[in-house]
Protein backbone atom coordinates (compact mmCIF):
# COMPACT_ATOMS: atom_id res chain seq x y z
CA UNK A 1 0.00 0.00 0.00
CA UNK A 2 1.12 3.78 -1.29
CA UNK A 3 -0.29 5.97 1.31
CA UNK A 4 -0.35 9.88 0.06
CA UNK A 5 -0.81 11.62 2.86
CA UNK A 6 1.17 12.57 6.55
CA UNK A 7 -2.57 13.28 8.41
CA UNK A 8 -4.60 11.12 11.24
CA UNK A 9 -6.24 8.43 9.11
CA UNK A 10 -3.08 7.82 7.06
CA UNK A 11 -0.37 7.41 10.14
CA UNK A 12 -3.04 5.47 11.41
CA UNK A 13 -2.92 2.93 8.55
CA UNK A 14 0.47 2.47 7.87
CA UNK A 15 0.57 -0.94 10.47
CA UNK A 16 -1.11 -2.63 7.43
CA UNK A 17 0.47 -0.74 4.23
CA UNK A 18 2.84 -3.69 3.64
CA UNK A 19 -0.19 -5.98 3.32
CA UNK A 20 -1.96 -4.30 0.23
CA UNK A 21 0.80 -3.53 -2.37
CA UNK A 22 -1.29 -3.07 -5.49
CA UNK A 23 -3.11 -0.25 -3.61
CA UNK A 24 -2.56 3.30 -3.70
CA UNK A 25 -4.21 5.23 -0.57
CA UNK A 26 -5.37 9.29 -1.14
CA UNK A 27 -4.96 9.92 2.92
CA UNK A 28 -4.60 13.68 1.96
CA UNK A 29 -6.83 16.98 1.15
CA UNK A 30 -9.55 18.83 2.87
CA UNK A 31 -10.52 17.75 6.38
CA UNK A 32 -12.31 20.22 7.50
CA UNK A 33 -16.10 19.71 6.84
CA UNK A 34 -16.89 23.35 7.13
CA UNK A 35 -14.23 24.46 4.33
CA UNK A 36 -15.97 26.35 1.43
CA UNK A 37 -12.32 27.25 0.33
CA UNK A 38 -12.18 27.06 -3.83
CA UNK A 39 -8.69 26.49 -3.62
CA UNK A 40 -8.33 23.75 -1.46
CA UNK A 41 -10.90 22.14 -2.93
CA UNK A 42 -8.74 22.76 -6.33
CA UNK A 43 -6.06 21.32 -5.19
CA UNK A 44 -7.52 17.92 -4.07
CA UNK A 45 -9.20 17.71 -7.15
CA UNK A 46 -5.55 18.24 -8.89
CA UNK A 47 -4.22 15.61 -6.98
CA UNK A 48 -6.99 13.08 -7.39
CA UNK A 49 -6.77 13.47 -10.73
CA UNK A 50 -3.49 12.74 -11.27
CA UNK A 51 -3.15 9.50 -8.70
CA UNK A 52 -6.38 8.26 -10.54
CA UNK A 53 -4.34 8.85 -14.22
CA UNK A 54 -1.02 6.92 -12.91
CA UNK A 55 -2.94 4.13 -11.10
CA UNK A 56 -5.04 3.65 -14.67
CA UNK A 57 -1.79 3.04 -16.68
CA UNK A 58 -0.17 1.11 -13.90
CA UNK A 59 -3.04 -1.11 -13.30
CA UNK A 60 -3.36 0.06 -9.07
CA UNK A 61 -6.38 0.33 -7.26
CA UNK A 62 -7.15 3.40 -5.77
CA UNK A 63 -8.58 3.97 -2.09
CA UNK A 64 -10.09 7.28 -1.57
CA UNK A 65 -11.92 8.35 1.03
CA UNK A 66 -15.27 10.33 1.11
CA UNK A 67 -17.77 11.23 3.47
CA UNK A 68 -21.18 9.42 4.67
CA UNK A 69 -22.50 13.02 6.33
CA UNK A 70 -25.82 14.86 5.33
CA UNK A 71 -23.35 16.90 4.19
CA UNK A 72 -22.81 14.79 1.07
CA UNK A 73 -26.17 13.12 1.01
CA UNK A 74 -28.79 16.04 1.98
CA UNK A 75 -32.05 15.61 4.23
CA UNK A 76 -33.38 11.99 3.52
CA UNK A 77 -36.28 10.56 5.56
CA UNK A 78 -34.63 6.88 5.53
CA UNK A 79 -30.90 5.62 6.28
CA UNK A 80 -28.60 6.55 3.66
CA UNK A 81 -27.83 4.20 1.22
CA UNK A 82 -24.54 4.28 -1.08
CA UNK A 83 -26.89 3.40 -4.29
CA UNK A 84 -29.62 5.73 -2.88
CA UNK A 85 -29.86 9.52 -4.09
CA UNK A 86 -27.17 12.16 -2.75
CA UNK A 87 -28.31 16.02 -2.56
CA UNK A 88 -25.02 17.64 -1.06
CA UNK A 89 -26.05 20.38 1.50
CA UNK A 90 -22.68 21.75 2.45
CA UNK A 91 -19.79 22.98 -0.44
CA UNK A 92 -17.52 20.00 1.13
CA UNK A 93 -19.94 17.51 0.38
CA UNK A 94 -20.53 18.63 -2.77
CA UNK A 95 -17.19 18.57 -3.38
CA UNK A 96 -16.69 14.67 -2.40
CA UNK A 97 -19.14 13.88 -4.61
CA UNK A 98 -17.82 15.34 -7.20
CA UNK A 99 -14.48 13.61 -6.33
CA UNK A 100 -16.21 10.30 -6.49
CA UNK A 101 -17.59 11.49 -10.25
CA UNK A 102 -13.98 12.19 -11.64
CA UNK A 103 -12.80 8.92 -10.07
CA UNK A 104 -15.20 6.85 -11.21
CA UNK A 105 -14.82 8.25 -14.70
CA UNK A 106 -10.91 8.21 -14.71
CA UNK A 107 -10.91 4.60 -15.80
CA UNK A 108 -8.67 3.47 -12.78
CA UNK A 109 -9.75 0.84 -10.65
CA UNK A 110 -10.82 1.52 -6.81
CA UNK A 111 -12.53 1.67 -3.82
CA UNK A 112 -14.79 4.80 -2.35
CA UNK A 113 -15.59 4.40 1.35
CA UNK A 114 -17.58 7.01 2.89
CA UNK A 115 -16.96 7.23 6.02
CA UNK A 116 -18.34 8.66 8.92
CA UNK A 117 -17.25 10.14 11.98
CA UNK A 118 -13.64 9.17 13.06
CA UNK A 119 -12.81 8.61 16.80
CA UNK A 120 -9.43 8.15 18.08
CA UNK A 121 -5.88 9.25 19.55
CA UNK A 122 -3.89 11.88 17.63
CA UNK A 123 -6.98 13.43 15.38
CA UNK A 124 -7.05 17.00 14.50
CA UNK A 125 -7.70 19.32 17.70
CA UNK A 126 -10.29 21.10 14.89
CA UNK A 127 -12.50 17.94 14.72
CA UNK A 128 -16.02 16.99 17.18
CA UNK A 129 -14.64 14.70 19.83
CA UNK A 130 -11.18 17.42 20.58
CA UNK A 131 -13.76 20.21 20.66
CA UNK A 132 -16.44 18.40 23.01
CA UNK A 133 -13.43 17.25 24.96
CA UNK A 134 -12.17 20.41 25.46
CA UNK A 135 -15.10 22.37 26.32
CA UNK A 136 -16.07 19.47 28.25
CA UNK A 137 -12.88 20.35 30.53
CA UNK A 138 -13.21 23.75 30.58
CA UNK A 139 -16.81 23.86 31.82
CA UNK A 140 -19.24 25.07 29.28
CA UNK A 141 -20.38 23.19 26.01
CA UNK A 142 -22.57 24.61 23.39
CA UNK A 143 -24.86 21.88 21.46
CA UNK A 144 -26.94 21.81 18.49
CA UNK A 145 -30.30 21.11 20.05
CA UNK A 146 -31.56 17.51 17.58
CA UNK A 147 -27.79 17.45 16.09
CA UNK A 148 -26.64 13.49 15.93
CA UNK A 149 -23.03 12.12 14.78
CA UNK A 150 -22.32 8.76 13.88
CA UNK A 151 -19.11 7.86 15.90
CA UNK A 152 -17.00 5.13 15.21
CA UNK A 153 -13.37 4.29 16.32
CA UNK A 154 -10.40 4.94 14.06
CA UNK A 155 -8.73 0.81 15.09
CA UNK A 156 -12.69 0.12 14.08
CA UNK A 157 -11.80 1.59 10.48
CA UNK A 158 -8.26 0.40 9.82
CA UNK A 159 -9.68 -3.11 10.22
CA UNK A 160 -12.50 -2.44 7.94
CA UNK A 161 -10.39 -1.06 5.43
CA UNK A 162 -8.11 -4.34 5.75
CA UNK A 163 -10.78 -6.14 5.56
CA UNK A 164 -12.24 -4.69 2.58
CA UNK A 165 -9.28 -4.21 0.51
CA UNK A 166 -8.57 -8.63 1.08
CA UNK A 167 -11.80 -9.42 -0.95
CA UNK A 168 -10.45 -7.86 -4.06
CA UNK A 169 -12.84 -5.04 -4.56
CA UNK A 170 -12.01 -2.89 -7.81
CA UNK A 171 -14.98 -1.04 -8.03
CA UNK A 172 -17.99 0.40 -6.22
CA UNK A 173 -18.79 2.58 -3.13
CA UNK A 174 -19.26 1.39 0.23
CA UNK A 175 -20.46 3.06 3.99
CA UNK A 176 -18.06 3.16 6.75
CA UNK A 177 -20.14 3.94 10.22
CA UNK A 178 -21.20 2.61 12.82
CA UNK A 179 -24.90 2.71 11.77
CA UNK A 180 -26.31 4.58 14.78
CA UNK A 181 -27.10 8.18 14.91
CA UNK A 182 -26.03 9.43 18.52
CA UNK A 183 -27.75 12.44 19.64
CA UNK A 184 -24.85 14.76 20.56
CA UNK A 185 -26.11 16.04 23.96
CA UNK A 186 -26.26 12.17 24.61
CA UNK A 187 -22.47 12.17 23.56
CA UNK A 188 -21.89 15.18 25.79
CA UNK A 189 -23.36 13.65 28.56
CA UNK A 190 -21.51 10.55 28.59
CA UNK A 191 -18.07 13.08 28.36
CA UNK A 192 -19.94 14.90 31.04
CA UNK A 193 -19.98 11.49 33.47
CA UNK A 194 -16.41 10.64 32.51
CA UNK A 195 -14.45 14.14 32.63
CA UNK A 196 -16.34 16.96 33.96
CA UNK A 197 -19.75 16.49 35.92
CA UNK A 198 -20.03 19.86 36.88
CA UNK A 199 -19.59 21.31 32.98
CA UNK A 200 -22.30 23.05 31.43
CA UNK A 201 -24.05 22.40 28.29
CA UNK A 202 -26.06 25.09 26.44
CA UNK A 203 -28.45 24.11 23.54
CA UNK A 204 -28.63 26.38 20.63
CA UNK A 205 -30.99 26.42 17.97
CA UNK A 206 -29.69 26.12 14.50
CA UNK A 207 -32.62 26.06 12.25
CA UNK A 208 -34.12 23.16 10.72
CA UNK A 209 -31.99 19.78 11.95
CA UNK A 210 -32.76 16.45 9.87
CA UNK A 211 -31.81 13.28 11.97
CA UNK A 212 -29.00 11.27 9.57
CA UNK A 213 -28.91 7.83 9.69
CA UNK A 214 -26.25 5.90 7.44
CA UNK A 215 -26.99 2.68 5.85
CA UNK A 216 -24.27 -0.20 6.86
CA UNK A 217 -26.40 -2.83 4.83
CA UNK A 218 -23.73 -2.96 2.03
CA UNK A 219 -21.14 -2.92 4.67
CA UNK A 220 -22.51 -5.85 7.03
CA UNK A 221 -23.06 -8.13 4.14
CA UNK A 222 -19.57 -7.71 2.47
CA UNK A 223 -17.99 -8.59 6.22
CA UNK A 224 -20.45 -10.46 7.93
CA UNK A 225 -19.91 -11.13 11.54
CA UNK A 226 -18.38 -9.88 14.25
CA UNK A 227 -15.48 -8.29 13.34
CA UNK A 228 -17.61 -5.33 11.80
CA UNK A 229 -18.05 -2.32 13.71
CA UNK A 230 -20.97 -1.03 15.59
CA UNK A 231 -23.06 -3.80 17.07
CA UNK A 232 -25.66 -1.88 18.73
CA UNK A 233 -26.67 1.02 20.23
CA UNK A 234 -24.40 1.59 23.24
CA UNK A 235 -20.99 0.85 20.88
CA UNK A 236 -20.55 4.89 20.91
CA UNK A 237 -19.99 4.55 24.56
CA UNK A 238 -17.07 2.46 24.55
CA UNK A 239 -15.44 4.32 21.50
CA UNK A 240 -15.71 7.53 23.95
CA UNK A 241 -14.49 5.74 26.62
CA UNK A 242 -11.27 4.87 24.81
CA UNK A 243 -10.95 8.53 23.69
CA UNK A 244 -11.17 9.79 26.84
CA UNK A 245 -8.88 7.16 28.62
CA UNK A 246 -6.31 8.27 25.44
CA UNK A 247 -6.51 11.94 25.57
CA UNK A 248 -6.67 12.17 29.44
CA UNK A 249 -4.31 15.29 30.38
CA UNK A 250 -0.85 14.92 31.12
Amino acid sequence: MHILGNGFLARNLRPIADRHPDTVVLAAGVSWASCTSEEEFARERSLLADTARRCAATGRRLLFFSTSSAGLYGPLDRPAREDGPATPSTAYGAHKLAQEELLRASGADHLILRLSHLVGPGQPEHQLLPTLVRHTREGTVRVHRGATRDLIAVADVITVIDRLLGLGLRSGTVNVASGTAVPVMDIVEHLRLRLNGAARVEQVDAGPIHPHTVSVEKLHRLLPGTGTPGAGPSYYRGVLDAYTASAAPA
